[in-house]
């Protein structure tokens, strides 16, 4: 690789940790930025998802930790940074990838799901930026990515609680960057735009709704996980110094357009 490339973009020994890891997009990034020789602190819910991706990075020859972490749960990420901390000796990066959705209509919204969309979405994200965030704090240097959306606003239809904690996260991440300007930790934000799982497309994507959605994305087709990708090594790379408070589309178009 060119060597000035190779200095501005290089993210070589930096450690990240990401939350949801084990998850459909939130693994591909793992794998990848392992590939560009990040060490990974892969976390998740469910253990064995994230066995499973730390697996799959070290068979590639990358180096990466599992790490139970139930985001909601401000013990659990202390705990997580002492994992990374006693594996790697250091923190440089966190991505907040953990999500939860349901396609419920809104006159149907139990209490008991809004807070569990809100916990996982929005408060998950908050704890993980106090947490890692005053480690970083310390140090003098961090980047930190919170995983907003195309739905952060204007909302998207069948996603409503979902939607304004994705609206949250895009303000705390700006909240957070203005805050910490100065100390060297920079906070932004990356609005996918539609990545579709298997469980998205059996939940949310009917044919209407698929017609609806590639008719309002300028490039006609869905995202793949690995288009995320270039985004986020920039973000986590020092070529993205002076970026804070952003919020970084990746979506094909779809917020470029109206009709």
């Amino acid at each position: 690789m060119n060597t000035y490339l190779n200095t501005l973009f290089n993210v070589e020994g930096k450690v990240v940790l990401l939350t949801g890891a084990g998850g459909h997009l939130v693994g591909e990034m793992s794998r990848s930025l392992a590939k560009a020789g990040m060490k990974i602190v892969c976390c998740d819910s469910k253990l064995e998802a994230a066995q499973k991706t730390v697996t799959e990075i070290t068979e590639a020859g990358g180096e990466a930790i599992a790490v139970q972490l139930d985001v909601r749960n401000t013990v659990e990420h202390e705990q997580a940074l002492a994992a990374a901390l006693q594996k790697f000796g250091r923190l440089d990066c966190v991505l907040n990838g953990a999500g939860a959705n349901a396609p419920t209509p809104f006159l149907d919204i139990s209490v008991e799901e809004w807070n569990d969309i809100i916990a996982v979405q929005l408060t998950g994200t908050m704890l993980s930026c106090q947490v890692y965030g005053k480690h970083m704090l310390a140090q003098g240097a961090g980047s930190i990515i919170n995983i907003s959306s195309a739905s952060a606003g204007p909302p998207l239809s069948k996603a409503f609680t979902y939607s304004v904690a994705k609206a949250g996260v895009k303000n705390l991440t700006q909240n957070i960057a203005r805050e910490w300007g100065t100390s060297g930790v920079r906070v932004n934000a990356l609005r996918p735009g539609f990545f579709p799982t298997e469980w998205s497309m059996k939940h949310f994507i009917t044919a209407e709704r698929e017609a609806a959605i590639l008719g309002h994305t300028a490039m006609k087709r869905y995202g793949k996980p690995s288009e995320l990708i270039g985004a986020v090594l920039w973000l986590f790379s020092d070529a993205a110094a002076f970026v804070t408070g952003a919020e970084i589309a990746v979506d094909g178009g779809f917020s470029a357009m109206t009709i």
